[in-house]
């Protein structure tokens, strides 16, 4: 048994979609594991809902590797790490491409994107499911590194044990919550609703997570949403509420679905669930 086999064991997955998923995550995880060998976690932090999913426990999986440099910096480049990921896959036997996206305009994400050469099928695992997948699927995952991030945030060390024991340094929970509401409040997504939103917020608030107003602050100052004014309390749950009010609740449903295992999750979902949440969130 190999150790893709053993990380597999964590999820039981039944279908060629919940293969897939456990796959993606389990190759997430050996790319933080080339980043730590080369070194990149002293420049940088693991933030988002992957963040959230793999170090916190966010029942639900989540598609790209997020990260924020610990200092602003523009000229970095992810493209010095590549070697270190691509290094780890093939001490298992897996063959994968990395590369660096071409920017058309200047922007402050550097991104790229990690693709594995073979269909899943010539994969050496044995997976209850797999005889289930017919279409010859690769697993496609996107890193992004923001540049010149937002500060004033705090980060801290946690472990991961699998594929080997090593360390990822990450945004404290206050401040991955920070960053998750300044992506409900203000994400561009034209008519579309990201459910996933929806869902790490409903995570936080039940974990009783405490808000770091202060970097949300500095994210909406950076970003351009908070320009003559300071970020109070009254005005976060002003803001909080109003994006409430338009939420189109099946279409957020929709969007998270294919992430979520257990879909009951969604049997209380409705924007008077989601004002009883409002009024439960804790700021620090």
């Amino acid at each position: 048994m190999n150790i893709i086999d053993i990380m597999l064991k964590r999820y039981n997955p039944h279908g060629e979609d919940e293969l897939i998923n456990a796959l993606k995550e389990i190759f997430q995880e050996i790319a933080l594991l080339g980043l730590y060998r080369g070194g990149f976690f002293e420049k940088a932090v693991f933030y988002g809902g992957t963040a959230l999913r793999i170090l916190y426990g966010l029942d639900r999986f989540s598609e790209d590797l997020d990260f924020s440099l610990l200092e602003k910096n523009r000229d970095f480049d992810i493209s010095r790490y590549f070697p270190y990921i691509i290094e780890e896959f093939e001490a298992l036997g897996i063959k994968v491409q990395l590369s660096k996206k071409t920017k058309k305009s200047k922007t402050d994400i550097e991104s790229a994107f990690l693709k594995n050469d073979t269909s899943i099928h010539l994969l050496d695992i044995e997976a209850n499911g797999l005889e289930s997948v017919h279409s010859g699927r690769k697993l496609k995952i996107k890193l992004e590194i923001d540049t010149n991030p937002p500060l004033k945030f705090q980060s801290e060390s946690q472990t991961l044990l699998l594929p080997t024991t090593f360390n990822v340094r990450t945004m404290t929970l206050p401040n991955l919550y920070a960053g998750k509401m300044h992506a409900l409040l203000f994400r561009t997504w034209k008519n579309r609703v990201k459910g996933r939103d929806w869902f790490d917020f409903e995570w936080y608030v039940k974990n009783q997570i405490k808000l770091n107003l202060e970097h949300l602050s500095q994210r909406m100052i950076e970003s351009g949403n908070l320009k003559d004014k300071s970020l109070t309390k009254e005005l976060f749950f002003d803001l909080l509420y109003a994006k409430i009010e338009t939420v189109n609740i099946t279409q957020a449903i929709d969007e998270v679905r294919p992430f979520v295992k257990d879909q009951r999750v969604f049997d209380f979902w409705s924007k008077e669930y989601f004002k009883l949440l409002a009024s439960k969130v804790k700021i620090i």
